[in-house]
């Protein structure tokens, strides 16, 4: 099949690579579309040595599997669990010691004609979502995750460091919880379009330090994580929400003396994500800048890399 190959921090397109054969549990999905992200950029940078396919936003049309699902546009769950392990029998299977990672640990990836994941992991697509908004069932899922991990209500000041991709999603999901949100970036055009959503925004010169109960960073940089720990109040929560390339340089010290708590935060909950699309609670449409072919998917890629350029999608197969 074709595919976006990565090895060695070189991406190639290639046309050699074997379709996956599905263990038992399993299904084969024809993909429709994917979707590029910034882990998939960090990973061509050597973010982590993973050599294989790239990809993990997806949607695509199951071709082996149950009969249930045969036919059915489907979204998947990227972290593909034993079932075993202590993280597993804690009901904790995005963390299964054992576990493979659709396009980032050890299980070929979206970007290619075919992809193989768990049946339990597959969601089917409402069919009143379409397939271009459905490929952001993942990184709205992992929005939703930081609502897993703490309460947030409307009496919360909440900081949003970042207007990118996941910064905006970011925004939107926590917007719905009615508390006190203020999203900041650099960038006036994605400003605006959560502006245009009710949501308040604004530049780093807005955000008075000390302010805010909970700050989400979004920007996986230091200059993002230092304005985000600034922003809070003691006893205040700092969630990471993007991948770090480098190393973070952090005042250990200060988050002792104000007793800061800091969460990492990633994969989420696909089924109230695809509620939230379903209903157009969540509007992703403005995010998306191109749809390239997977036979154009290095020039996409060259596109996702540029300043300023949100969502590029690549259409592997026609639904």
């Amino acid at each position: 099949m074709k595919g976006l190959w990565l090895e060695n921090q070189l991406l190639e397109l290639r046309t050699d690579i074997p379709v996956p054969k599905p263990d038992s549990g399993e299904a084969l999905v024809r993909v429709c579309k994917a979707g590029i992200c910034n882990t998939d950029l960090e990973l061509t940078r050597g973010y982590y040595p993973y050599s294989g396919v790239l990809g993990h936003e997806f949607v695509g049309v199951v071709e082996r599997g149950p009969d249930n699902l045969v036919g059915k546009r489907v979204v998947g769950e990227i972290n593909a669990a034993c079932g075993k392990c202590r993280y597993c029998l804690k009901g904790i299977p995005t963390h299964c010691e054992n576990r493979t990672v659709l396009g980032i640990v050890n299980r070929n990836g979206a970007f290619a004609d075919y992809l193989s994941l768990p049946v339990k992991n597959l969601h089917v697509v409402p069919d009143s979502v379409p397939t271009d908004v459905a490929t952001f069932t993942e990184p709205v899922a992992a929005a939703l995750e930081i609502q897993q991990q703490i309460s947030i209500s409307n009496n919360h000041q909440v900081l949003i460091v970042g207007d990118g991709k996941l910064g905006q999603l970011v925004a939107q999901t926590l917007a719905l919880t009615g508390c006190d949100l203020l999203a900041i970036g650099r960038h006036a055009e994605k400003l605006a379009n959560l502006e245009a959503k009710g949501i308040k925004v604004g530049y780093v010169s807005d955000v008075q330090t000390r302010n805010f109960d909970i700050a989400v960073e979004c920007t996986g940089n230091n200059e993002g994580f230092d304005i985000a720990r600034h922003a809070l109040r003691p006893r205040g929560t700092l969630v990471l929400k993007s991948t770090y390339a480098g190393n973070l340089s952090l005042d250990a010290s200060a988050l002792v003396v104000d007793e800061i708590t800091l969460i990492g935060s990633r994969c989420g909950p696909f089924a109230p994500a695809l509620e939230l699309l379903a209903t157009g609670k969540i509007d992703v449409k403005p995010l998306i800048h191109s749809i390239f072919p997977l036979d154009e998917g290095l020039a996409a890629f060259e596109q996702a890399k540029t300043r300023g350029v949100m969502k590029v999608l690549l259409e592997v197969n026609n639904t």
